[in-house]
């Protein structure tokens, strides 16, 4: 029989890479608008590929919430800081935290 936080193990880690990952591709989304607007530059494949990546986000965040019984504000929350540069990485940073507390990994 496996602890209850073995469980949480893997469904954390997808958070944890897809969320960085959208991060990610979220500023390259910002570089790909103002390359755009300033530079008129046609580099159109970059909001095609972050729209994928924050789906497998959505995915991700959505399981670990299950996973971990997050209420449905906070959900939302983390659902959403992944839309906002940065904001998807710091809330990662202190989600991950606590779920490691809650669950002593």
């Amino acid at each position: 029989m496996t602890a209850p936080g073995q469980n949480i193990r893997t469904p954390l880690l997808a958070y944890r890479v897809m969320a960085w990952t959208t991060g990610l591709w979220l500023i390259a989304l910002c570089y790909e608008i103002v390359s755009h607007v300033v530079f008129h530059h046609e580099i159109r494949w970059i909001e095609v590929v972050h729209g994928w990546v924050y789906f497998i986000y959505v995915l991700a965040a959505f399981n670990l919430a299950i996973k971990v019984r997050w209420p449905i504000g906070k959900t939302v929350g983390v659902l959403l800081a992944g839309t906002i540069p940065l904001v998807g990485i710091i809330v990662e940073h202190f989600q991950t935290k606590d779920v490691k507390a809650r669950f002593a990994l």
